[in-house]
């Protein structure tokens, strides 16, 4: 399984405005294609339902669903903490929580790993410190590796300076889910990685491009009709009742 990269949501039900289903309905209309489901103080049950809500919306575009613990919640994609489980659980996907060099030399068989907190975040105010984009950059030259880059991530500017920096994409929690148009939001923000990935002419006029950067090369996902970044076009998404609610 390819390892997630562009605009990665991660979930907060609590702070979700108009309920988690439509902001992630409304994000996946803006283009994202991965979206990390945490809310792990649910029950089990519940938890599963939530997952299959979500793994419905992302079916109709190709999309993911990673799951925030070992437990993958009958998919095939989880996300660990740093503090554990090692080894890594084996299933198709497997993330790492990491914030510092020591922790990502303790990566073993995971595929991919977030960096955090690129910079203050209001979601865990007073975690850190931040490692900044210098920071980010160097992590991701000794990273085994892709970095997604987590944390404080609100601006388009935000998002290249992270791509630029070496990093297959961006993990978003807060800017989305107290958006009050996702999908706009996240249109601007697939559009800016997009943009940031888009090779460029060596040379003005030149037929060949710049080498790809080290590592793996991130992935614009292919969006088509009006679920596209691209085109701008976000249909309105009705508020839907998370399962909390219902």
């Amino acid at each position: 399984m390819t390892p997630p990269s562009g605009v990665v949501v991660l979930t907060d039900r609590l702070v979700a405005r108009g309920g988690l289903d439509r902001v992630v309905a409304g994000a996946v209309a803006g283009g994202v294609r991965w979206v990390v489901l945490r809310e792990k103080d649910l029950p089990r049950a519940e938890r599963a339902a939530l997952a299959a809500d979500l793994r419905a919306i992302l079916a109709d575009v190709g999309g993911t669903l990673i799951v925030a613990g070992p437990d993958p919640l009958g998919g095939d994609a989880v996300h660990l903490p740093a503090a554990g489980p090692y080894p890594p659980p084996t299933v198709g996907l497997v993330g790492r929580s990491c914030h510092h060099q020591p922790e990502l030399d303790r990566l073993t068989t995971e595929h991919y790993a977030t960096i955090s907190p690129v910079w203050p975040t209001k979601t865990k105010p007073g975690y850190g410190p931040p490692v900044d984009v210098a920071g980010l950059g160097s992590l991701v030259r000794s990273s085994p590796v892709p970095l997604l880059a987590l944390g404080g991530i609100e601006t388009p500017e935000q998002v290249t300076a992270c791509v630029e920096a070496g990093a297959t994409g961006v993990a978003v929690l807060g800017a989305l889910m107290r958006a009050k148009d996702p999908c706009a939001i996240a249109a601007t923000l697939t559009s800016a990685y997009a943009k940031a990935v888009t090779p460029k002419l060596s040379k003005p006029g030149a037929g060949s491009s710049r080498s790809p950067r080290r590592g793996l090369r991130p992935t614009v996902p292919t969006q088509g009709s009006s679920l596209t970044a691209r085109s701008g076009h976000c249909r309105p998404q009705p508020p839907t009742a998370t399962k909390e609610e219902r």
